[in-house]
């Protein structure tokens, strides 16, 4: 465990590292969870800077909820059929990106497990953002640092 909070804490001083973002807005932005985006920027800002952060929603989204998203500084992406596999495809784009250093995924859902293992088989780092309920235990797994939002 020490080895563990010894990565943490150099990741986290660490400034300069780039940060692409991808939030599972289905999975995260509920009324019963009340995530406030802003404190996912705030809390991703201290592993370094924010350069990518989108929330992916589905056609059924709100004006009123896309306009929300937008006035927090999150690019939206309407996606008209799966989110999730529009949300792991462009992760994987940004895997492949020099001037991105670490990705993270704002979701508790376990279907990402996949993308952060590719990540971190890449030589990104890896963060994951979520909540409770239904906080996937192998999601938290496959992350190099875990942001639970209720802390």
């Amino acid at each position: 465990m020490a080895v563990l909070d010894k990565f943490k804490e150099m990741l986290s001083k660490k400034k300069d590292k780039n940060i692409a973002c991808f939030v599972d807005g289905p999975n995260m932005i509920r009324k019963e969870l009340n995530v406030d985006l802003d404190k996912v920027k705030k809390r991703l800002q201290k592993y370094g800077n924010l350069k990518v952060a989108r929330v992916f929603l589905d056609q059924y989204a709100s004006d009123k909820l896309i306009e929300a998203v937008t006035n927090q500084g999150f690019e939206v992406v309407i996606v008209p059929s799966d989110v999730d596999v529009a949300l792991a495809v462009e992760a994987m784009e940004f895997v492949f990106n020099n001037n991105i250093d670490t990705i993270a995924i704002v979701s508790r859902d376990s279907d990402f497990k996949p993308v952060l293992t590719k990540t971190k088989e890449m030589g990104k780092d890896t963060i994951v953002v979520g909540t409770e309920p239904d906080f996937s235990t192998a999601l938290r797994n496959s992350a190099d640092i875990v942001i639970d939002l209720r802390e």
